[in-house]
């Protein structure tokens, strides 16, 4: 088979959380490579999700990048929305988005657990909830 024929996902819509870097970016790299068009969410460095935006650009894939802190319902739902203005809808989520503050558990703050549980636990909920709701339409 010829490079660049087998495209089991051509015609999907896939948003990675956390896309910009480590995993997400792969991820968003292979599902690229395997023919979904891709939303590439970033919390912070835009200049990195736009790169991997390029990247997928540069190998023939199609991918935007999207602003979202996705423990924020509110801009869960925008980053939604923002699909469905640039796809008309979504066929695929990766929840990846995570993220840890080291410490030892009697130096942790009440801040870094909270900001720790909302962007590795309540996102899950928020981007799954946004993405079922438009599964199901």
């Amino acid at each position: 088979m010829k490079k660049g024929l087998n495209k089991p996902l051509a015609g999907q819509r896939a948003l990675v959380t956390g896309g910009s870097s480590g995993i997400g970016a792969a991820i968003a790299k292979a599902l690229a490579a395997a023919g979904a068009k891709v939303a590439v969410n970033y919390a912070a460095g835009k200049d990195r999700a736009e790169a991997i935006v390029a990247d997928i650009a540069a190998a023939d894939g199609e991918a935007f990048a999207v602003q979202a802190d996705v423990s924020d319902e509110q801009q869960v739902q925008s980053m939604l929305a923002a699909m469905l203005v640039e796809w008309d809808g979504i066929d695929i989520l990766i929840n990846n988005a995570g993220l840890q503050r080291d410490a030892p558990l009697v130096d942790m703050t009440v801040d870094d657990w909270d900001t720790v549980m909302a962007v590795n636990l309540r996102s899950q909920f928020l981007c799954t909830r946004e993405a079922t709701r438009e599964f199901l339409r």
